[in-house]
């Protein structure tokens, strides 16, 4: 197929829509922010509203026969080097349940791995999956998971023969990349389908400095979000597809059928327009992007107290395959403050808003919008707080478990748990019983606790730390968690 990637359909069509002065009497109700109220128009400005028109009927013709999103997804396809790509707009957390009811339907086999985002659990209990579920790689030193090494994945499918295909999310939040040619080929030996839940993956393609993507590995299913590491805007996702394990016209059907029937063409729009700035300019705009992140892992690397941590840190042996140098993960160990502290001070004092926190550390995320004056502005808040070290430490510690009690065993289903009659016990009295909820630190967003595991006093013991030393864990039914939601009488 002949492509122009200086195209974009969306927008396109967007402006000829504007051009013709179409009069809708359709929704949205706010009729092009003629209705909008006037208070919201100064905050958000009329282009948003301008944008906000209806997919079909609007954008395209009621039967869309100008191909408008079509034309896109092929673009998009094309610039990646899928087979096919399908945009969604309600984020990657639909899409990744919609890729997994294509690979397994209820009541099947699935390979997971146990650091999977909470939407992969919330598709697990949704559509009734069996998870089978692959342990990460610990880093028992830096209290850090990794992705799962294509050995585990072997011993699952062995031990599981009957497992439909698996998943995995590569990079993690933290810039750790999985083996993912190793473990397409775990799972194609099979002729099973490799899933990857590469949501903060959307700018690999475009660099080879970069983690090798997951088409590019030889995964036949990936999601990721254009709003995290691209220029889309918020709540933008795709599907890519390739090869022939999975039919693209099932996942089309799966998607349609989790997805919305009023699709925003606001972030088809942004989905559009990220292709296309890629396309002509990707490789010059993530050099740039490189060149910043290593200029500032020097700059942050000189800071007393902190280190960032970097691809010796993070891959070898038992650890990471690949590594994006684009998180900034910072550690700060030495400098004796936690990563919630240091996240909530440098808010209130710089109005610097950090991309991921935790018990020890802190993450910035430099993207191609990133410049000399962002990073700069940056490193001066970090190092205001490494002089302020002394008002900041003495904070509660997080008892952090060993890797073997991390985790605790599945003794009911998800979905069977979740659906459960369910109480709520105190805290103290939790160890032993089934959970009936999702516990998530957040961010990243990886439960510690999944609905239908046997809970455990370790477990139980940093969650209450991390809570009392800022944690927040916002899908718990008690956020406080002064008590925990359990299956009632275990039964």
């Amino acid at each position: 197929m002949s492509v122009n990637h200086a195209e974009a359909p969306v927008l396109d069509a967007l402006a000829a829509y504007h051009a013709r002065d179409e009069l809708a009497f359709t929704p949205p109700g706010h009729k092009q922010a003629r209705g909008a109220d006037p208070e919201v128009r100064k905050v958000l400005g009329d282009a948003v509203f301008f944008g906000d028109v209806l997919a079909s009927g609007g954008l395209d013709d009621r039967r869309t026969r100008g191909r408008v999103l079509e034309r896109a997804e092929e673009l998009m396809a094309c610039a990646v080097r899928a087979d096919h790509t399908f945009f969604s707009t309600c984020g990657s957390s639909l899409s990744v349940k919609a890729a997994m009811l294509t690979v397994a339907a209820p009541h099947e086999k699935l390979l997971v791995s146990r650091d999977a985002h909470k939407s992969v659990v919330a598709g697990l209990i949704l559509c009734g999956i069996e998870p089978v579920w692959i342990d990460p790689q610990w880093d028992a030193e830096r209290h850090l998971a990794h992705p799962p090494s294509p050995d585990a994945y072997e011993k699952a499918f062995t031990e599981h023969p009957d497992a439909k295909g698996a998943l995995v999310t590569s990079p993690t939040p933290y810039g750790a990349a999985a083996d993912l040619r190793a473990l397409a080929d775990v799972c194609h030996r099979r002729s099973r389908p490799l899933i990857v839940d590469e949501a903060w993956g959307a700018h690999l393609p475009f660099h080879s400095d970069l983690p090798s993507w997951a088409m590019d590995a030889g995964a036949d299913l990936c999601v990721t979000s254009i709003h995290k590491m691209g220029s889309g805007l918020e709540q933008g996702s795709v599907f890519h597809l390739r090869g022939d394990l999975i039919d693209p016209a099932a996942l089309a059907l799966r998607a349609d059928l989790l997805g919305t029937t009023s699709p925003s063409v606001l972030l088809y729009a942004g989905i559009d327009g990220w292709r296309r700035q890629m396309a002509l300019h990707g490789d010059r705009l993530m050099s740039h992007a490189l060149e910043l992140a290593a200029t500032a892992r020097e700059s942050v690397e000189g800071i007393d107290g902190m280190h960032v941590n970097d691809r010796n840190d993070f891959c070898g042996p038992g650890a990471a395959a690949d590594f994006d140098p684009l998180p900034l993960v910072i550690d700060l160990t030495e400098l004796g403050v936690s990563g919630y502290r240091a996240a909530d001070w440098l808010r209130t004092r710089h109005h610097v808003d950090m991309h991921l926190f935790d018990h020890r550390r802190v993450s910035a995320q430099i993207t191609h919008a990133d410049d000399a004056t962002t990073v700069a502005r940056l490193l001066d808040a970090l190092r205001d707080l490494a002089a302020h070290r002394a008002e900041l430490g003495g904070s509660v510690r997080v008892a952090v478990p060993a890797p073997a009690e991390l985790r605790m065993e599945q003794a009911v289903l998800p979905r069977e748990a979740f659906f459960a009659r369910t109480e709520d016990v105190p805290l103290a009295d939790a160890a032993g019983r089934v959970a009936a909820e999702m516990v998530t630190p957040y961010p990243p967003g990886i439960p510690a606790i999944l609905p239908g595991e046997r809970l455990t006093g370790p477990v139980l013991t940093y969650l209450r730390t991390g809570v009392e030393a800022g944690m927040n864990v916002p899908d718990a039914t008690d956020p406080g968690l002064d008590t925990v939601r359990v299956v009632h009488g275990d039964a």
